[in-house]
This record gives C-alpha cells, sequence and structure tokens, in this order.
C-alpha cells in the first residue's frame, strides 16, 4: 500500500508538468501549420463564402444572402460545412526498457521525449478536430483537449520496463524485446491512423509482422525512430563494458572505436529496413535524436499527417 501510496503520488507530481510542457511544444508548432480542417460533407457550420459561378443552387445560404443588401448574384453566399470523415489517430509508446535509458550527452530519456512528443501531437491534433486514443487496452478516444490528462494518465499506467541508466554503454541492436516492446494486439478502428514512438531496434522480421497487421485492417501511420545521440555515433573510445537492458547480455568490447564503422553499418541497414517496411505499407518513417529540438520532430510529424 506504501509503495502504491508513493507512485501514485510521484505519478501527481510528474504529469502536470510534462502536460505543461507538452502544450507549450504544441502551441509553437501550431503557429506554423494550417489546421487539418477542409470543406466537404459534414453537418458541423465552418464558413460563409461569395456564390461563384458553377455551384449548386441548393447550397445557397438564404438568410445569409439576404442580409447582404445586394442583388443576385453578387450577394449570394455559400454555406460550407466542415470535412467530418470519422477518423481516428491512435497513438502508442515503446516502453521497454530500452527507452529507458540515456547517455552522459543529453538529461532526457528516449521514453521521456517519446511522452513529450506523443502529448504535443495529441495537443495539436485535437486543436483540429480530431479523434485521438492511446494504443492500449481498454482505452477511449478523447475529442477536446481537456481529455489531455486521461492521455497522459494511460500514458503514464503503461508498464515502463526495469531498465536504469547506466550512462556508460549504449543498447546496441535488435535484442530479444520485452513485453512492451511492440503495441499490443487490439481492435483498430478501419481507416485510421496509428502514430508510434520508438527506437525500433527490435527484430525486423517483427515490425514487418506489425506493420502488416496494421496494414490488414486497414489503416496507415506514421513510425519514429527516438534515438539517443550515442546510439548514433558510438562515441566511446578504448575498453567499454556494455549491459544489455531486455535480457540480451552484456558485451565486452576491448576497443569501441574499431567496431565503429561496422556498428553505424548494422544501424543503417536497421533504419534502412524499418524505412522499406513501412513505405511498402504506405506508412511514413522518421528518425528524431534526444538532442535536436522536440518542436522539429513534432512539426515533420504533423506535416506528415496532414500530407496523407
Amino acid at each position: 500500500m506504501v509503495k502504491d501510496a508513493l507512485a501514485a503520488e510521484a505519478l501527481g507530481a510528474r504529469l502536470p508538468a510534462l502536460l505543461i510542457a507538452a502544450d507549450r511544444v504544441a502551441s509553437t508548432v501550431a503557429q506554423g501549420v494550417h489546421g487539418r480542417r477542409r470543406v466537404g460533407q459534414g453537418d458541423s457550420f465552418w464558413q460563409f463564402r461569395r456564390f461563384v459561378s458553377g455551384d449548386p443552387l441548393a447550397r445557397i445560404d438564404w438568410r445569409q444572402s439576404a442580409k447582404s443588401g445586394r442583388g443576385a448574384p453578387d450577394g449570394w453566399f455559400i454555406r460550407e460545412t466542415e470535412w467530418e470523415a470519422a477518423q481516428t489517430v491512435c497513438l502508442w509508446r515503446d516502453s521497454s526498457s530500452s527507452m529507458r535509458w540515456r547517455s552522459r550527452q543529453v538529461a532526457v530519456e528516449k521514453r521521456d521525449r517519446a511522452n513529450l512528443l506523443l502529448l504535443s501531437l495529441a495537443s495539436l491534433l485535437l486543436r483540429g478536430g480530431e479523434r485521438v486514443m492511446m494504443l492500449q487496452q481498454g482505452a477511449r478516444s478523447v475529442t477536446s483537449r481537456t481529455g489531455l490528462d486521461r492521455l497522459a494518465a494511460e500514458l503514464d499506467s503503461v508498464n515502463s520496463g526495469a531498465g536504469v541508466n547506466s550512462g556508460a554503454g549504449v543498447n546496441s541492436g535488435a535484442g530479444v524485446n520485452s513485453e512492451a516492446g511492440l503495441p499490443p494486439d487490439i481492435r483498430l478502428p478501419r481507416h485510421g491512423t496509428v502514430v508510434l514512438f520508438s527506437d525500433f531496434l527490435s527484430p525486423l522480421d517483427e515490425i514487418r509482422a506489425l506493420i502488416g497487421r496494421f496494414a490488414a485492417v486497414p489503416v496507415t501511420g506514421y513510425l519514429l525512430q527516438i534515438l539517443d545521440p550515442a546510439e548514433t555515433a558510438l562515441p566511446y573510445q578504448g575498453r567499454i563494458r556494455f549491459r544489455g537492458l531486455e535480457h540480451d547480455g552484456d558485451a565486452l568490447i576491448p576497443r569501441v572505436e574499431s567496431v565503429r564503422d561496422a556498428y553505424a553499418e548494422r544501424l543503417r541497414a536497421q533504419q534502412d529496413g524499418v524505412a522499406s517496411i513501412s513505405a511498402r505499407a504506405g506508412f511514413g518513417f522518421g528518425v528524431h535524436r534526444t538532442d535536436q529540438p522536440p518542436e522539429m520532430a513534432l512539426l515533420t510529424l504533423y506535416q506528415a499527417l496532414a500530407a496523407r
């Protein structure tokens, strides 16, 4: 009971700061993007615009036109409604132990950056009138920004793994995944969108099976790979022991600089493989490092979703 109370207290103290940070990032990006709203079939009023040649007469709003005090057709107005294609954006963050790691070069874990980006994206989507939900068992969609606190609570409720920050090594490949290394197999809304935040160092066969399952629903989406800068550059020198975070054992390398090129080639092959799997299913793929501004990744991600 004492342990549960302490965990609840820690959660309550952390969520407001995270939500404030997410809203700040979303507000910054929102200033530079256009909303996803567009004219189309629906019931929600969007705007009036002047009649132009070719518009159906049935779409003229005669009450608004009468207020103009001008003759036809210069005083006619068309009532436009907002596109209401029912679509849900499902968000997921990898909660495996490898996401709990950071190097000494940065102050933020991969998991924390994923949390920030996920909630920032949710804030942007909700501002645009989208429906958002966590990709996990029992989750429900939210349709307004007041639901952000619920998304944050659901995000924090996911098992975050037992990894610790060693500060002395890098998770160096596609080791054995923990249970939360890939999204759960749950029913998804057809023609929705999924956005996955992970380091995507799982075996390519597992990622291929996952994306194939999504594409069969069908849904589309985007994969954002989040890496620590040390995972991309392997900046260590000399004799280093790398500790596995997901039951994949330790590796003692006498001279790290001697394997740097081979490591870079393997990481590049992993990224190329994930990008190829994503492209064949109509998904997008991007890479974000935790030493980069979160606004840059969020803007790229949001624009990619808007384009789809």
